[in-house]
């Protein structure tokens, strides 16, 4: 997914970054740049590509200031695109990189039965992390849609997972940061490996769990 982070001090401030003349001088030397486009094009252009955004540096801002200032940003973004508040610089890896980072990039290493059954212990108050389990084979196209839908109405950050999917000895591996949906069958299921899907959503803290649990079990 791609990741554009705003300093919100400097966006409150009307400016697009902390030192806006560095950077002009940092793309007027790369030949690759097209130097006819500004600052607040390229700005406008990162914001469009986002699948999530960082505000930066929101404990620079009074409350008021960083709503306003987040209403002009979602006003910006694509449907879907999540805004992620990060303070003194400090933003929790897990909503960048999925639940425990590398551990959730190794598929193999199935969510423990603490885990299956409830929250799973976070170290950041802005966020969440749950598992969804959902039974039986499933048809590809209509699990996707399901997670298209949450990941629309919702306001998940990560999903990823593996689903078992009708007419297919391989296990469907999902994943999605903002609204970008990506899924691909990884390996065959081993013999002695129980069938099923499993999906792990990092999300803002305050989500209707329940709905999101609901959406994805149709």
């Amino acid at each position: 997914g791609v990741v554009t982070v705003v300093d919100t001090k400097a966006l409150s401030e009307g400016r697009f970054a902390s030192d806006e003349e560095a950077i002009a001088a940092q793309r007027a030397a790369d030949p690759n740049v097209d130097h006819e486009n500004p600052i607040e094009e390229l700005f406008e252009d990162q914001l469009n590509c986002a699948d999530m955004v960082i505000l930066n540096k929101t404990d620079l801002l009074d409350r008021d200031e960083l709503e306003m200032l987040s209403g002009e940003m979602r006003g910006k973004v694509r449907k879907g695109t999540r805004l992620v508040p990060a303070r003194n610089g400090a933003l929790d890896v897990s909503a960048l990189l999925g639940v425990k980072a590398a551990a959730e990039d190794d598929m193999d290493n199935r969510l423990s039965h603490h885990e299956m059954e409830g929250e799973v212990q976070h170290d950041h108050d802005d966020f969440v992390t749950f598992a969804v389990a959902l039974e039986g084979t499933l048809e590809r196209t209509a699990l996707l849609l399901r997670i298209e839908k949450v990941l629309t109405e919702h306001d998940v950050l990560r999903l990823k997972g593996f689903a078992n999917i009708e007419s297919s000895s391989a296990r469907l591996l999902v994943q999605a940061v903002g609204p970008r949906l990506d899924s691909y069958f990884d390996r065959p299921w081993k013999k002695d490996e129980p069938r099923g899907t499993n999906l792990v959503v990092i999300a803002m803290k305050g989500i209707d769990k329940a709905a999101v649990q609901s959406a994805l079990k149709g």
